[in-house]
């Protein structure tokens, strides 16, 4: 499993004392308290909170969209605050359905560290593991890591990649929010509700059976389409759940880019124009 975790083996890590940091990300669309109340309420035992709107993301401004990625030489400062260093494990959960964890993930591999995980099955996987659990504000920050970082650009579409591939056939632009939304029946956030252009609908959601993905039989056959195209672009709302495919299409060996402004970056831009419906 590429960059997962199971709960035993992460109890295994932190019985042995080995140099592992955990981060809560817990992440909820709309409900700005959920993270820190749920945290509050009970964390895996020496767990930090990430808050995924103050801690990973930048900035709004015009171009960019809900959730840009933060500036990486603030993240390094960030996790180096809470003792990551070079040859620290990284193991990220939340209640289950990987949006804080995965996004998180990806901007920790868009940095260069590579040794950092999401845990299988979210905290109650951890409780049923015989994991310990606290409640409050967590430990204190230990003693600050060294880290150094090497950003991976590669990883990422802009909004102008983006433009330049629309109706490409050998290219697969993948909206990842459900399908009502990239249909355009109903649209919670943004003034107008449908898809980027040529995009296709693949719901995050649809990779996951409870706390876990689903297998990789089953990721094979619901992304066989993806292996005829030379590029494949993930997008969705803001870059959130679009990290969640990346994390499916991993497990499966499936090179990608993410546009992480997504539909909410498209939409900064007037000119750019909307579809509804399938395609």
């Amino acid at each position: 499993m590429k960059h997962l975790i199971t709960a035993d083996d992460l109890l295994k890590l932190t019985q042995a004392k080995a140099d592992v940091v955990i981060f809560d990300c817990r992440f909820a669309l709309g409900d700005p308290n959920y993270a820190r109340v749920s945290y509050l309420k009970e964390h895996i035992a020496g767990a930090y909170y990430i808050d995924l709107e103050t801690d990973l993301s930048g900035p709004k401004t015009t171009h960019g969209g809900n959730h840009p990625f933060r500036d990486p030489s603030e993240l390094k400062q960030l996790l180096q605050s809470f003792g990551v260093s070079d040859d620290s494990i990284v193991v990220i959960y939340d209640h289950g359905d990987f949006n804080g964890p995965a996004r998180m993930l990806i901007q920790l591999l868009h940095i260069g560290f590579k040794r950092a995980y999401v845990l299988a099955g979210g905290i109650d996987e951890w409780k049923a593991a015989g994991g310990p659990v606290e409640s409050g504000d967590g430990p204190a920050k230990p003693e600050p890591g060294e880290l150094s970082i090497l950003v991976n650009n590669d990883m990422i579409a802009t909004m102008q990649d983006v433009k330049h591939k629309l109706y490409d056939p050998k290219v697969m632009i993948i909206d990842s929010r459900s399908n009502t939304r990239y249909q355009g029946i109903e649209e919670p956030l943004y003034p107008v509700a449908g898809h980027i252009p040529s995009a296709k609908s693949y719901y995050y959601g649809d990779t996951l059976q409870g706390a876990f993905f689903k297998n990789t039989d089953f990721l094979h056959e619901h992304f066989k389409d993806l292996h005829e195209v030379d590029e494949i672009i993930l997008s969705c709302g803001s870059g959130v759940s679009a990290c969640v495919n990346s994390l499916a299409l991993r497990q499966i060996g499936l090179a990608h880019r993410i546009y992480v402004g997504s539909y909410s970056d498209w939409l900064s831009y007037p000119e750019n124009e909307v579809k509804q419906g399938e395609e």
